[in-house]
């Protein structure tokens, strides 16, 4: 008797919920998409152009130059450990505990 009840509630309940969730996501056209996909826009106030504002995060080349030091010495690492599991067939991921050859 009580199953009757509220398995019909539950079906409006859901049901109702579904339906304004999909009113909700159809409500939002702020956007002003320039091609299928490509809808970001700036906020009000954001320059056109970057470089020389306020926005501009002005890099260091030093630190530039740190970060591509740090992927060509990780880079080197993956090589020496690549090269020994092609010899041995053993991978062996702490590069120092690779015997000299």
């Amino acid at each position: 008797m009580i199953l009757r009840i509220l398995r019909p509630a539950a079906v409006l309940a859901g049901a109702s919920i579904m339906a304004f969730a999909a009113m909700n996501a159809q409500a939002y056209d702020g956007t002003k998409c320039k091609a299928p996909g490509n809808c970001w826009e700036p906020k009000p106030g954001y320059p056109q152009q970057v470089a020389g504002s306020k926005y501009d995060p002005k890099h260091n080349p030093k630190e530039v130059a740190k970060q591509q030091d740090t992927i060509q010495q990780m880079e080197d690492r993956n090589k020496q450990r690549v090269e020994h599991f092609k010899k041995s067939g053993v991978f062996i991921y702490d590069v120092k505990k690779i015997p000299k050859s």
